[in-house]
């Protein structure tokens, strides 16, 4: 028995080589995780150290590279080439991964890293047509010199960092999630636009719209959802003339009306993710200049969406964020002009209805004719498993993202349905910021956006000159009074879209006699504007109270913008607080429920995080509109989309013997009284079985805090309950994943100076100091003074590093 025991070491032997080189489950290799010259250790070693001189032979001539004290990288090339490498070397150096992980994702690859569980989601990106779109990008690219030279300068530069890259600075994620980097491409690029695209303009309320009117009919759901609702404040001044004749729309001769009666679809009530922007005339400032502010608010994750940076060339000195994975500078300023941008809300997407000739849908019926379908065939990587081969068929409107037989993926999507999309038609929206860049006057800035498509943007602009102006731009498609709002019939040519808004007649202003623009994802316009764009704007809250501000301040000051910023007042509670706590029966409250009612009683209406009373007016909230309106809204076709708040508040306003705030299901009739104190009871009792006793628990940065989450969720990695301030009704409009993903405030004078933050930090190593270094000082308000340099000889305090970039010794 004596082989026993070597036996038994040779087996104990090749189990530890088989832990230590091969994948368990969800953990990586053991081996090459934990190798201390290669592994993750050397992320925390390697992380924070600035290049030395390089020797890069891809460039035509010297590069010069400053870092500031924050790590912002500051880029002096002598031509446009060089300027884009050194721009895609230096992002790669930084956010590698995190390029590559949300192309991965957008393009429907994520089956290729982690195996069969992603691959109803890859196969969801494949249906939508994300690379389909970008591949139109792509050829729209190649047709602009300018882009072409910029996009591909900026790949060999991420594919040189790539090339170089030693095994011991291979970014952490690679290293737990097992895979290595693979060359970038000017798709990928393309694809990461499109991404952002479809974050912005995925709003999709046709099915539960369809399925309200069905409830409610017509006239009802009008009252419910109107297209101009209450307490507006549009973003172009209400009164605008338009001095155009507007292009005829033919609409059907009677509405296409799908009776949904399927319930099994999930279905979401879709708000907006908001933005801010504004711009000052000198008028109104203490400088006699202008002052432009943005704030855009997108879902906040580590490492951060925008990587901050400065480009600096023969034709351009620009600063501001790029989308690490794209040239250029997305939102910022250069000597003569800022500008920056929100999400439009306009409706740019639409979903219709097909008949098919059989099961097999090679043919599809349009204008009583049956026209054949388009296969495009996807393979679908899996790893550790077989290629899933999908076959998506596209009409003229576009892809059937869901055939009949079919569950849709995690969104309201109907099944049997083709998706008409602008971001599918080829456009050039990299164009747009090349040109931003270098732009030095407002004629600059319109001839710039007249490359812009999708996704529709609020422009906001400002120049040293004195102008200011604000565009809604976009590709807009002619449409007539709702068309849109519902499912559309696919087989009737009324419903295509019959042509384009002329760009000169896109919703505008400059220089208006308010001395000020701005726009919060509102309505972009009031009802004197002749074209149909859409329904689904943000509330009135934000827009109402920056126009507000605005409006009364005088000598504005930088310090005055950021103040604006940070502001927590939330303009719903002072609307409606009043009022319900009007209806309450003090007489009938207990010691606690008589506490919660002093703490609404005493409140500012603002949200700070130390404050209890936003969080039990929030709790009451919510659970004041689910029991006014699930009742209300029930419906044998399913899900339904109910008012919004704003409808509501002007409901308990102007109309509080309302029937809507009876309960259905009980014999006698309620009133809003009822309906007031019913739901106020039930979010205490929320609030104290969640957080115990009325008590500093209950603050709002507690309550509801901050997350943001590491982009692939990794645990550890992200940061958690935030004692954040504000709220989705407020200017700071941060909620529990989204937020404000990058404060500017630029001032113009003799010379520009600018001030800005993001949450998060310049590295997208998570064992680097300056992965998530701005976090603490977000969260607090505060905004750092950037540092905008004219030479790379300067020498300003705050440079921390420097390199040369060479292209021979």
């Amino acid at each position: 028995m004596r082989w026993l025991k070597p036996l038994a070491a040779l087996g104990a032997t090749l189990a530890l080589f088989y832990l230590l080189h091969f994948k368990q489950g969800q953990i990586p290799p053991l081996g090459k995780f934990l190798n201390p010259f290669a592994g993750f250790w050397q992320n925390n070693t390697t992380s924070d150290e600035i290049l030395s001189d390089l020797i890069l032979p891809e460039l035509q001539d010297t590069v010069h590279v400053l870092w500031d004290d924050r790590r912002v990288p500051h880029i002096f090339a002598r031509n446009n080439h060089d300027l884009y490498f050194a721009q895609g070397y230096l992002t790669a150096a930084d956010r590698l991964w995190q390029m590559e992980f949300q192309t991965h994702a957008a393009a429907g690859r994520l089956s290729e890293i982690v195996g069969a569980r992603a691959l109803e989601y890859d196969r969801f990106r494949r249906r939508i047509g994300m690379v389909y779109a970008a591949e139109n990008a792509v050829k729209a690219m190649r047709g602009n010199p300018a882009t072409l030279l910029a996009v591909e300068a900026y790949t060999n530069g991420v594919n040189a960092w790539i090339r170089g890259l030693e095994a011991k600075r291979l970014p952490f994620e690679y290293k737990i999630l097992d895979y290595q980097p693979e060359p970038w491409t000017v798709l990928k690029s393309a694809i990461l636009l499109k991404f952002m695209a479809w974050r912005l303009t995925s709003r999709n309320h046709e099915i539960i719209m369809s399925r309200t009117r069905a409830t409610l009919g017509d006239s009802l759901t009008r009252v419910l959802h109107p297209d101009y609702p209450p307490f507006m404040e549009p973003i172009i001044p209400a009164g605008t003339r338009w001095d155009f004749s507007p292009h005829a729309v033919k609409k059907p001769q009677q509405d296409f009306k799908m009776m949904l009666r399927d319930s099994a679809h999930a279905t979401k009530n879709f708000s907006a993710q908001g933005s801010n922007n504004w711009a000052m005339a000198g008028a109104r400032t203490a400088s006699g200049y202008p002052i432009l502010c943005n704030d855009p608010h997108l879902t906040l994750n580590l490492p951060a969406i925008w990587y901050e940076i400065q480009l600096v060339s023969p034709e351009v000195n620009v600063y501001g964020v790029s989308l690490p994975g794209a040239p250029a500078v997305i939102i910022g300023f250069n000597q003569q002009v800022a500008w920056g941008v929100t999400n439009s809300e306009s409706d740019v997407m639409d979903w219709y209805h097909l008949t098919f000739k059989d099961s097999t849908q090679q043919q599809y019926f349009y204008d009583g004719a049956w026209r054949a379908t388009q296969r495009r065939v996807e393979e679908i990587k899996i790893r550790g498993g077989e290629t899933v081969r999908d076959t998506i068929f596209y009409t003229h409107h576009g892809p059937v993202v869901y055939r009949n037989s079919e569950k849709p993926y995690d969104w309201d999507i109907p099944s049997g349905a083709a998706l008409r999309w602008v971001a599918h038609d080829s456009s050039n929206e990299l164009a747009t910021f090349m040109y931003l860049n270098r732009a030095s006057n407002y004629d600059d800035y319109l001839s710039a956006l007249s490359f812009y498509a999708s996704p529709a943007q609020n422009f906001v602009f400002a120049d040293s000159s004195g102008d200011i102006a604000l565009w809604h731009q976009g590709r807009f498609p002619l449409r007539w009074e709702k068309q849109g709002q519902y499912l559309s019939d696919g087989s009737d040519p009324a419903y295509d879209w019959q042509g384009w808004v002329p760009l000169a007649q896109n919703p505008h202003v400059k220089n208006p006699a308010r001395g000020f623009v701005s726009s919060a994802n509102q309505n972009p316009v009031d009802t004197n504007y002749p074209y149909y764009l859409g329904s689904n704007y943000a509330i009135f809250e934000r827009g109402g109270r920056i126009n507000a501000k605005l409006a009364e301040m005088k000598n504005i000051a930088p310090e005055d913008m950021i103040a604006l910023h940070n502001d927590v007042m939330n303009l719903h509670a002072r609307n409606v607080l009043s009022a319900l706590l009007a209806q309450l029966a003090l007489e009938n409250f207990s010691p606690d429920e008589a506490r919660a009612y002093e703490e609404l009683m005493k409140w500012n209406y603002e949200n700070h995080a130390n404050a209890i009373a936003p969080s039990i007016f929030e709790y009451w909230w919510q659970d004041f509109m689910d029991l006014v309106w699930n009742d209300e809204l029930a419906s044998a076709y399913g899900a339904i989309k109910r008012p919004r708040r704003d409808v509501t508040v002007d409901l308990i306003l102007r109309q509080p013997h309302a029937r809507y705030f009876d309960m259905r299901d009980t014999a006698r009739r309620e009133t809003l009284r009822d309906m007031a104190e019913l739901s106020l009871r039930s979010a205490l009792r929320k609030l104290t079985e969640k957080w115990g006793p009325l008590g500093p628990a209950w603050e709002w940065g507690r309550t509801r805090g901050t997350d943001i989450l590491h982009l692939a969720n990794i645990p550890g990695m992200g940061r958690r309950n935030l004692l954040t301030s504000g709220n989705y009704t407020c200017v700071n409009a941060t909620t529990k994943t989204t937020g404000p993903s990058w404060r500017m405030v630029v001032a113009f004078g003799p010379q520009v100076k600018a001030w800005g933050i993001y949450p998060g930090g310049q590295s997208g190593n998570p064992g680097s100091q300056f992965y998530d270094n701005f976090v603490e000082d977000w969260v607090a308000g505060k905004t750092y003074e950037i540092l905008y340099l004219n030479s790379p000889n300067s020498t300003a305090n705050r440079i921390a590093g420097q390199a040369t970039l060479r292209s021979a010794l």
